[in-house]
């Protein structure tokens, strides 16, 4: 379960060495924004070692890399392809084609390497406008897609809108990324909140991700994963509620009824696939899940 992916510069050593102390779920091993043009060569190399060598365990490795009209992004992929991270973030994506191109690029190094071809996922980075009208064909255009994530820094540049902690200048794309991504079914996720310092106003924009639909969100600071993690966890009183509605379809099958009330309120199948999703997120977390098929 990928509730927090953490960004950590790929040209920082002792981040590196670091990434897998701050309980996320993912890390962002980061070879673009994060790294100077003067630096690419040597970061993409820090990366390298750092997945050979300090296993990060229990955390699932991503790797953010250079957009693709660039000279990067070649070097990129022939580097970090090898190293079968579960997942390659391509940046500033604008269509279905940029990700076809990019796939095409991964098929040859898993080929040249002996390694199955489609290895290796992709979460699609969006910060465009471009990016955002396409999000459905995006999140189409090849197997290897396995989620979509929201930009907002370069995405609100590219409005040519202010960017707000409260984010109304991003609501559109927010809905716009997840209905693309549930359409597509694959999972989706939340720019990071960039005020380190704002833990009530962190908790208030996870909470507002999660019931718009986002999978989870990423994280620019290790502060933050903590907070991330509880809001994108099933409480205890959600799986209770989740437990109960699969107690009572169970009684209703016995019982041979079509429907069925609890607390008052007919338990349809919305609701049912609700209280299963959020125990095998509670199954997944090791929370307890639910004996009943």
């Amino acid at each position: 379960m990928r509730r927090t992916m953490l960004f950590i510069p790929g040209n920082s050593p002792a981040m590196l060495l670091n990434a897998d102390i701050h309980q996320s779920d993912a890390v962002i091993l980061d070879l673009e924004d994060a790294v100077a043009p003067a630096e690419k060569d040597a970061a993409r190399v820090l990366v390298r070692n750092a997945i050979k060598t300090l296993g990060f365990s229990g955390t699932e490795i991503i790797v953010r890399l250079n957009p693709l009209d660039t000279e990067y992004i070649r070097d990129d992929l022939e580097t970090v392809i090898p190293l079968k991270p579960s997942l390659v973030m391509p940046t500033k994506v604008s269509d279905a084609g940029y990700i076809q191109q990019v796939s095409a690029i991964m098929t040859q190094v898993e080929e040249k390497h002996g390694i199955p071809v489609g290895t290796v996922g992709i979460i699609a980075l969006l910060e465009t406008a471009e990016g955002i009208e396409n999000a459905y064909q995006i999140a189409k255009a090849d197997k290897r897609v396995k989620a979509l994530f929201l930009g907002a820094e370069d995405l609100t540049s590219d409005l040519q809108a202010a960017r707000t902690k409260k984010g109304d200048e991003i609501l559109y794309a927010r809905g716009r990324i997840v209905m693309a991504a549930r359409a597509a079914q694959v999972d989706v996720y939340d720019t990071p909140f960039t005020d380190v310092n704002d833990d009530d106003g962190l908790s208030k924009d996870a909470e507002f991700a999660k019931g718009l639909g986002f999978t989870g969100k990423a994280a620019i600071s290790p502060r933050h994963v903590a907070a991330i993690n509880e809001v994108f966890s099933p409480s205890e009183k959600e799986i209770a509620y989740a437990r109960e509605v699969m107690d009572v379809i169970e009684e209703a099958k016995k019982l041979g009824k079509g429907a069925i009330s609890l607390h008052g309120k007919m338990v349809d199948k919305p609701i049912v696939d609700r209280a299963r999703r959020v125990l095998e997120a509670a199954a997944a977390l090791g929370l307890g899940g639910y004996e009943h098929e």
